[in-house]
């Protein structure tokens, strides 16, 4: 009984790695075969003729990958798009659904004072404890955008705290 349980747990623990990222042989897979291996998207949108499957993944929310599906409802690109080179597409003007578009769900979200708009927080995998963050103003553009430093880590020592 012991040894069976044992071996029920990691079965459990090694299928839950394994929808962490697509799989490798993802392009040609169908949505279905998708969902089957990741679980269900936290969003679905239609682009460029197509559909986007979004999920956010890790300690902290630090990967969200996009899926790309062609009209048929087929894999044609993955990525991870919480990325410095993503980062640098978001500018000042910029509308807070072109920011999703980009970057998927923000990890946090919170108010300004005075209900000047929101600050949307994204956590990703950098050797630094930063994360990126974009001010969406109450008219849901962007005003600025940038590094900061989140709230676990220790400014006197600079020391991540998990």
């Amino acid at each position: 009984m012991r040894m069976s349980s044992w071996s029920l747990i990691g079965v459990v623990f090694l299928s839950a790695c394994s929808g962490y990222a697509p799989p490798k042989d993802v392009i040609g897979a169908t949505a279905e075969q998708i969902v089957t291996v990741m679980g269900p998207p936290e969003t679905r949108r239609q682009v460029d003729g197509g559909t986007r499957l979004e999920f956010p993944r890790g300690p902290y929310g630090r990967h969200t990958w996009f899926v790309d599906l062609d009209a048929s409802g087929r894999a044609i690109r993955a990525e991870q798009v919480l990325t410095e080179k993503n980062f640098l597409h978001i500018n000042p003007g910029m509308d807070q659904d072109e920011v999703r578009q980009r970057l998927g769900r923000p990890g946090e979200v919170h108010g300004l004072a005075r209900s000047r708009g929101v600050v949307w927080s994204y956590r990703y995998e950098n050797p630094f404890c930063l994360w990126f963050q974009v001010e969406i103003s109450e008219e849901r553009k962007v005003r600025s955008a940038g590094h900061g430093e989140p709230p676990e880590c220790n400014r006197r020592n600079r020391v991540f705290i998990p």
